[in-house]
């Protein structure tokens, strides 16, 4: 019989310990164990640190945040600072940024209340100041009025005319942009469309999105468009916000604009995403769109809305994300009716088709295998006329390819973007 006399369970803890709250601590807290509380120190060792700290289930990043939340909540502000010390000196793997910390404290402001993230605002604060070089963190002065929500960005309107309503969220990591990315959007919706590409690419990334005239909260001329004048209203607004080159990533409609854009503003445009658009409409098309107009202008958006609806979305999606599909139904029929008309002019008779070998910049083409507004050959004509584009097809997708497919569209997109 033999016995082995390593305690496996006090040693698993004591090194998933170290990992987290670094050497020095713990050899400090070891070393100062005592006849009175080393019993204590055995217990922590194998059951938080082992039982808890040691189980694969939750990563040690995601453990650290649940710890700063409770402590928070339960004002444990010896351990908390002990944590947050830790988070931000510890491993790559599962370090917290100052920012991911803010992050958890305004959760918490909600879910423990506004006195105890006050305190854990102000205890890290003070934890910030002492280690802030050594992490390379700088506290810079700034206006609560002047700070925007991260999640949506600075909202603002161009002072020329007419008016586009605009977001832009600028980098996340707190570095220069790499670049400077512009969501244009589909026919009858808005820049809320793109809330999630737009905040995966506005980590290290400036970020513009923005309403087409005639939508949203942008101004509705009482005019038919032309697609020159929605490629002019994105070059005004480009220069105001002195933009300089953009990588324009545009589905249906944005697509069209960006790609006229391209080519009536060739200075303002870095790169280009198409997305389940087209550079231009058969006869028969044509007069589907004109059939269209002249349907909202009699009856109203509302007496087209189901069957966009089938166009943009495909059978499955329907009926698997209803609440989906409702909601970009209210934002279609909230349009202006007289700016919806007047796009519908610009979309039905775009026509780039024969210059689309003057666009000089990196493109990507990007395809709905179940699109019917735009399909797969109508991609490909763009993909085959613009010099050096690739052309991508997401399975299962349709018009509104972003949205059904939301990770497949934002892993090509972000992929293209990496490689600029």
């Amino acid at each position: 019989m033999s016995f082995d006399p390593i305690d496996h369970d006090f040693e698993r803890g004591l090194q998933n310990r170290r990992s987290v709250l670094g050497d020095a601590w713990v050899d400090r807290s070891i070393n100062n164990a005592n006849s009175f509380n080393a019993d204590f120190q055995n217990l922590i060792t194998r059951f938080a640190w082992n039982e808890i700290w040691g189980r694969p289930g939750l990563e040690h990043k995601m453990r650290r945040a649940i710890v700063l939340s409770i402590t928070t909540a339960l004002g444990r502000w010896e351990e908390f600072e002990l944590h947050v010390r830790a988070a931000l000196l510890g491993d790559a793997d599962s370090r917290l940024t100052p920012d991911e910390i803010k992050e958890i404290l305004m959760q918490s402001a909600i879910y423990a209340g506004v006195p105890a993230a006050n305190t854990a605002f102000a205890h890290t604060l003070a934890i910030l100041r002492d280690v802030g070089e050594q992490i390379g963190y700088t506290l810079e002065p700034t206006a609560p009025g002047s700070v925007a929500h991260s999640g949506i960005g600075r909202e603002g309107r161009t002072a020329s005319s007419p008016a586009l309503h605009y977001s832009v969220r600028e980098p996340r990591n707190g570095k220069a942009p790499r670049h400077t990315v512009v969501l244009s959007h589909a026919l009858g919706c808005d820049l809320t469309m793109w809330d999630a590409l737009a905040n995966q690419l506005a980590l290290e990334n400036r970020v513009i999105a923005y309403d087409h005239r005639g939508h949203g909260s942008s101004d509705a001329p009482d005019a038919l468009y032309a697609m020159s004048d929605l490629a002019d209203d994105a070059a005004r607004l480009l220069r105001e916000l002195d933009t300089g080159p953009v990588v324009w990533v545009g589905l249906s409609m944005g697509g069209m604009v960006g790609q006229e854009l391209a080519l009536r503003h060739p200075s303002l445009v870095r790169a280009l995403v198409l997305a389940n658009t087209t550079s231009g409409y058969p006869e028969a098309a044509r007069a589907v769109w004109e059939q269209r107009i002249a349907t909202v202008r009699a009856d109203g958006i509302e007496a087209i809305a189901d069957a966009v609806m089938g166009r943009y979305f495909h059978d499955a999606f329907r009926a698997q994300k209803a609440a989906t599909v409702a909601r970009f139904r209210r934002r279609l029929v909230t349009t202006d009716a007289v700016g919806y008309v007047g796009c519908c002019e610009a979309v039905g008779k775009v026509d780039t088709g024969s210059r689309l070998g003057q666009i000089g910049v990196p493109t990507l083409v990007i395809a709905g295998e179940l699109d019917q507004g735009t399909p797969v050959p109508m991609a490909q004509a763009l993909a085959d006329g613009i010099p050096g584009a690739k052309l991508e097809v997401l399975k299962e997708a349709s018009h509104l390819s972003a949205v059904e497919q939301p990770e497949g569209f934002a892993r090509l997109v972000a992929d293209f973007v990496a490689e600029l």
